[in-house]
């Protein structure tokens, strides 16, 4: 393992020079949870909201912030106010926020990212080019796999799953979890002879994971275990 500040910088020198001025993001926890082994490594597909509105909002930007101004041990998940709600009460964060105490895990110590680190209102503004920034983004993301040695990577949603299993050549289904409801979603495992897992989980933002039906956390428990 890496030290802390080595891993960090390191970390950062990935970022693709070539969308630091882009509004966006790559941390979505802070230097704690970038510093040691985790036992879980958290992606979703790109950061949302309004890349014009926030055109000031930029990669570098952020970064700075994380690294120079944020609490060591800070969730964006956690501790970032959404549209103006108090912090963790708002979209997705409650329901992944949930997740985490189902595991047990401070949101703080959890590495947390996106695929891609542009920014758009939605995945399908960056459809013609989803495969390039993906690319472009994956050596940042292959760095934390190696050295932060997750046993499993939790992803939202098929784009992000399919890409992430590819890149990590797991194939074999080792899970899942169908919602008990009439449309019946599915989360599902998926495991590499290197004995990593790749939980590809319906995405927060629109399933409900706080409600039993439709909750994936036995699922990511159990390939966790």
């Amino acid at each position: 393992m890496k030290s802390t500040s080595s891993l960090m910088q390191r970390l950062v020198e990935l970022i693709p020079a070539e969308l630091e001025h882009t509004s966006g993001s790559v941390f979505y926890s802070g230097t704690e949870a970038f510093s040691s082994s985790s036992p879980l490594y958290v992606l979703g597909l790109n950061p949302g909201g309004d890349p014009i509105a926030q055109s000031e909002e930029t990669i570098r930007w952020h970064t700075n912030r994380v690294l120079k101004e944020y609490p060591r041990n800070w969730s964006a998940y956690r501790d970032e106010s959404w549209r103006g709600k108090k912090p963790g009460s708002y979209g997705m964060a409650p329901r992944i926020l949930h997740l985490f105490d189902k595991l047990s895990l401070d949101p703080g110590q959890v590495p947390c990212s996106n695929l891609i680190f542009k920014r758009t209102r939605r995945e399908q503004d960056i459809k013609q080019h989803k495969q390039l920034l993906a690319d472009q983004c994956w050596p940042f993301h292959a760095h934390v796999i190696e050295n932060q040695e997750p046993s499993l990577i939790l992803c939202f949603g098929a784009t992000v799953g399919k890409y992430v299993c590819g890149k990590l050549d797991a194939t074999e289904l080792a899970g899942e979890f169908v919602e008990r409801n009439n449309r019946r979603w599915k989360s599902r495992a998926f495991k590499n002879t290197s004995s990593q897992t790749v939980v590809v989980a319906t995405h927060p933002s629109i399933a409900n994971w706080t409600a039993p039906n439709t909750d994936p956390s036995a699922l990511v428990a159990e390939a966790l275990e």
